[in-house]
């Protein structure tokens, strides 16, 4: 059997590696995990009820155009329902326009360390990966927009970027998409916008109506705390999303996930507590990380990246063997780790960690 040629060589996702997994391979009892940017206050006590309530229609297939979900999610952002898309994360979405829109051969703009979800599904569609290199680990809009050519079909900007955390300012996107031929489809990615602080960041949702070619992508895996039911959203011009909805599986989000959201999105206390909460949690890190003399790029989302200044797959190992999980092994960025900020306590405990490994491979006197 033959594949399609454009996945054979196709590297595999690995995602953060997972708790009970590391107990057992290393015996430990107590184990933190801080590579996957999950949220670690979890889910609003109201999406639990609403998914706990939700277990007796298993038998019963969902909606497969999440009517409800939906209308609330559109009038919480304040928008109409036909500029929204549900999927299974905004992973989903991701490889959905890549399906709809790629032809082998097209061209695609990105930064050259950011989600690797979106070069992966390029790749699957035969699409050409531009990469752009990043400035102080922020996307370079000036130089992506210098790539775009007639062969240019999306350009992706991950904002806060992930892994290294950073933001564009709304003025640098709004002058970027202002020269940014019609034809030529952005997609902004902003999973990790409600943790935001920062004055100078736009909401891309904001933007839609001013630039018919965006696409704005957001999810409730993140400061929502629904990772484990997999929804996110998509929110772009009726048109686009029309196009984008001819490519998607009937039934591509549960009703559990569907009846969690919506609580999730009803509870706004919950959401303004946990961005309160990481928000102190970067000050403790970036305080003890500038104690450490450690550099780390500016984070606007719930993690932090930051240079330990030997291999970082070194340093993740021995994290690994005192029980705290991180993520390493970033192309262009060998020495640096990515850390979810956590609990004050799980953040604690990893600087401990880190400081006596440092301290063990002498990085610090």
């Amino acid at each position: 059997m033959n594949p399609k040629p454009s996945i054979v060589n196709l590297p595999v996702y690995k995602p953060g590696k997972p708790v009970e997994e590391v107990k057992k391979e290393l015996g430990l009892n107590e184990v933190i995990k801080l590579a996957s940017n999950e949220n670690p206050y979890g889910s609003s006590p109201s999406a639990k009820a609403a998914i706990i309530s939700e277990l007796d229609n298993l038998s019963i297939y969902p909606d497969g155009s999440a009517a409800e979900l939906t209308s609330a999610l559109a009038a919480h952002i304040g928008v109409n329902s036909d500029n929204i898309i549900f999927g299974c994360g905004s992973d989903e979405i991701i490889a959905l326009i890549a399906r709809a829109f790629f032809l082998p051969g097209d061209e695609t703009i990105m930064a050259d360390q950011t989600f690797s979800v979106y070069k992966s599904n390029a790749d699957i569609e035969g699409a050409v990966t531009i990469e752009v290199p990043l400035t102080a680990g922020t996307h370079d809009l000036e130089a992506m927009l210098a790539k775009v050519t007639d062969r240019t079909k999306v350009i992706w900007v991950c904002n806060p970027n992930n892994p290294t955390g950073t933001i564009v300012s709304a003025d640098a996107l709004t002058t970027f998409l202002d020269s940014v031929p019609n034809q030529v489809m952005v997609v902004l990615d902003e999973a990790y916008s409600e943790y935001v602080t920062d004055l100078t960041y736009s909401d891309g949702i904001k933007l839609l109506e001013r630039y018919p070619n965006l696409v704005v992508l957001r999810t409730f895996s993140k400061i929502y705390g629904l990772a484990a039911l997999r929804i996110g959203y998509g929110v772009a011009r009726p048109e686009i999303i029309k196009l984008i909805n001819q490519v998607r599986e009937p039934f591509n989000t549960s009703r559990v996930a569907q009846a969690g959201a919506l609580a999730a999105l009803g509870d706004q206390d919950y959401v303004q507590e946990c961005r309160r909460l990481n928000a102190a949690g970067i000050l403790q890190l970036q305080a003890e990380f500038k104690r450490l003399a450690l550099e780390f790029f500016p984070a606007h989302g719930n993690f932090i990246m930051v240079d330990v200044r030997k291999s970082a797959l070194d340093v993740f190992e021995a994290l690994l063997r005192k029980g705290v999980i991180v993520r390493a092994g970033h192309r262009l960025y060998p020495t640096y780790i990515r850390v979810t900020v956590g609990s004050a306590e799980q953040n604690q405990a990893f600087v401990e960690a880190l400081e006596q490994i440092l301290t063990e491979q002498g990085v610090r006197a």
